[in-house]
């Protein structure tokens, strides 16, 4: 098995994108990647727009390579903005699509913006499913999608999720439920016993503003358990999460006892062998001049980790530049 993390928030970018190869399957994982709106009253320096641009080109070569995509939900860190109908081709051109259900358990949001997403998909796909709760096979592996639970915390106003099992390799994809704050999607994920996981950590930056510390408690406690009693031997822990440049210090906890159990709990770049790029983190810095990134020079590093020749993003990764929140 490869797990092979193409953009994330310790890449310099929000996404979650992932390409898994594993056996005769080819499956891409949320290929969408955007950049903060806003960040200590600031709009993104010129080091994010260059890492966005790179990181969409990336994930448009890398997609050559996929025979099926995942779709988890319809946030445009996870899937295409509605206008990039390159990226749309590239993704999604002759390819099985399993998607979040944009009918059922599904915000007005959701609704809307899954519309869009089949509109603009179909034309290209071999075909898109309804995933939730469903299973598939594919190059004689299962995929496994969750029912729909939370995106963070339960009644979160953003909506829900769904998560991905693949059952050759033991690799669980947690999309944005938040360090799994969900107990159902805790639930999943234990009964799903893994071998390895990328997980999405809880937004650190809104606790005691937009989240309450209890509720971050309470996440923690189910995030140890995931790590303390499945058979996980890796875990990449990013996105929401690493915005947070405090984020081991809140974290201290998960981190040891990863540690005492002797498993590996990383960002992606930690993984990949690079160091972390936190592009929106140090928004502030950038802006001021008091930090130095030479962006291309990361990615090419990181085209070497993933099997991508850099040369191959030229002329790809510029397109209109558009914000959007999630």
């Amino acid at each position: 098995m490869r797990v092979l993390p193409l953009a994330s928030d310790s890449l310099g970018v929000r996404s979650m994108c992932t390409l898994l190869e594993t056996g005769r399957l080819r499956l891409l994982l949320d290929p969408g990647v955007a950049l903060g709106p806003t960040r200590y009253g600031l709009g993104p320096t010129p080091e994010e727009w260059r890492a966005l641009e790179l990181s969409r080109a990336l994930i448009m070569e890398a997609a050559g390579r996929a025979e099926a995509v995942a779709v988890t939900h319809y946030h445009y860190d996870h899937h295409p903005f509605p206008d990039d109908l390159e990226m749309y081709r590239a993704c999604f051109g002759g390819k099985l699509v399993m998607a979040k259900d944009r009918t059922k358990n599904i915000n007005r949001s959701g609704k809307s913006r899954g519309r869009i997403f089949e509109e603009n998909a179909s034309p290209h796909a071999k075909g898109i499913e309804w995933a939730d709760g469903r299973t598939f096979e594919i190059g004689g592996t299962e995929v496994s999608f969750s029912p729909a639970v939370w995106h963070g915390d339960v009644g979160s106003r953003v909506g829900t999720v769904v998560m991905v099992h693949v059952e050759k390799g033991g690799f669980l994809f947690g999309s944005d439920a938040q360090s799994l704050a969900d107990p159902a999607a805790l639930d999943w994920v234990l009964k799903r016993n893994p071998e390895f996981m990328i997980l999405d950590g809880y937004p650190t930056i809104f606790v005691g503003w937009r989240m309450s510390q209890g509720a971050f408690e309470a996440s923690k406690e189910n995030l140890k358990r995931a790590v303390g009693e499945t058979d996980a031997e890796t875990i990449l822990l990013d996105h929401h999460l690493l915005r947070d440049l405090n984020y081991r210090e809140k974290m201290e906890d998960v981190f040891s006892l990863a540690e005492r159990k002797g498993k590996r709990l990383l960002s992606a770049a930690e993984f990949l062998g690079l160091e972390n790029l936190f592009l929106e983190a140090w928004r502030r810095e950038l802006t001021k001049g008091e930090r130095k990134v030479e962006v291309e020079g990361y990615y090419r590093r990181l085209c070497e980790r993933v099997g991508v020749p850099f040369s191959s993003l030229e002329g790809k990764g510029r397109r209109e530049r558009r914000l959007e929140g999630e």
